[in-house]
């Protein structure tokens, strides 16, 4: 990403509302998975972890470190007190089964990840068998906008494609959804209106508080939904996947 970007994020990741309602449903989803019902240590690897903020509440169920090949997420991973170390996808430097749990958020689309599918292996070799792994990505080709170009965002996806991807990489998926989906309508006409009218710059930002609730009231909505149920559309697509026995 661009550097103002991390910054960006350093700001926002703890409170505004898209970041909170995320984390909502990437924690529902790993407890739908049976992730954090055991009282035995458990090992978290953040693939790709940004600023940091993901980190700080995985900590409180988990030992867990990140990794990330940008210095500026790095330098504010050690504001935040989190540890993280230099890495991409393609090179953990992790033994294989280290951990119990890999996430990845908004990491596979990047145009950093040359080889998305290796990326994936990577990720599945350092989880232990039977381990989790949680990818989230950007959906849907319609939804490019200036928002990806100034996170460097190099593909979207459907569910359909994350499953393939991983299934390539030799996981069993459980369960893929999209996210996002109450406030889908918003993100396609904001997407619309980006390419008629030239607009440049990413979507990270605080809105006036009111809508901050109410867009933070859906997502959590969402969260409650996708312990059972699959969400069809949406500007964000998860998958939980396995690493076989």
């Amino acid at each position: 990403m661009k550097p103002i970007e991390y910054e960006r994020m350093y700001q926002a990741e703890q409170t505004q509302w898209w970041y909170a309602g995320m984390r909502a449903i990437s924690f529902a989803l790993l407890r739908s998975g049976g992730m954090f019902r055991s009282q035995a240590p458990v090992r978290i690897l953040d693939a790709g972890c940004g600023t940091g903020a993901m980190l700080t509440r995985l900590r409180h169920q988990a030992a867990a470190v990140g990794v990330d090949l940008a210095d500026e997420a790095l330098r504010l991973c050690r504001v935040r007190g989190v540890p993280a170390a230099r890495a991409g996808l393609l090179h953990l430097p992790f033994p294989d089964a280290a951990f119990d749990c890999v996430t990845s958020f908004d990491v596979l689309y990047h145009r950093w990840v040359a080889d998305e599918v290796a990326a994936a292996r990577e990720m599945a070799r350092v989880l232990k068998p039977g381990g989790l792994l949680l990818v989230r990505v950007p959906a849907l080709e319609m939804l490019r906008g200036a928002h990806d170009e100034a996170v460097f965002g190099e593909r979207r996806y459907t569910h359909t494609r994350l499953r393939e991807l991983l299934t390539a990489a030799g996981l069993e998926v459980l369960r893929t959804t999209y996210a996002n989906t109450l406030l889908f309508p918003l993100a396609l006409l904001r997407r619309t209106l980006d390419r008629l009218s030239g607009r440049q710059g990413s979507d990270v930002g605080f809105l006036p508080a009111p809508l901050e609730r109410l867009f933070r009231f859906f997502l959590e909505a969402e969260a409650r939904w996708i312990r059972r149920w699959a969400l069809p559309v949406g500007s964000s697509v998860f998958a939980l996947a396995r690493r076989k026995l």
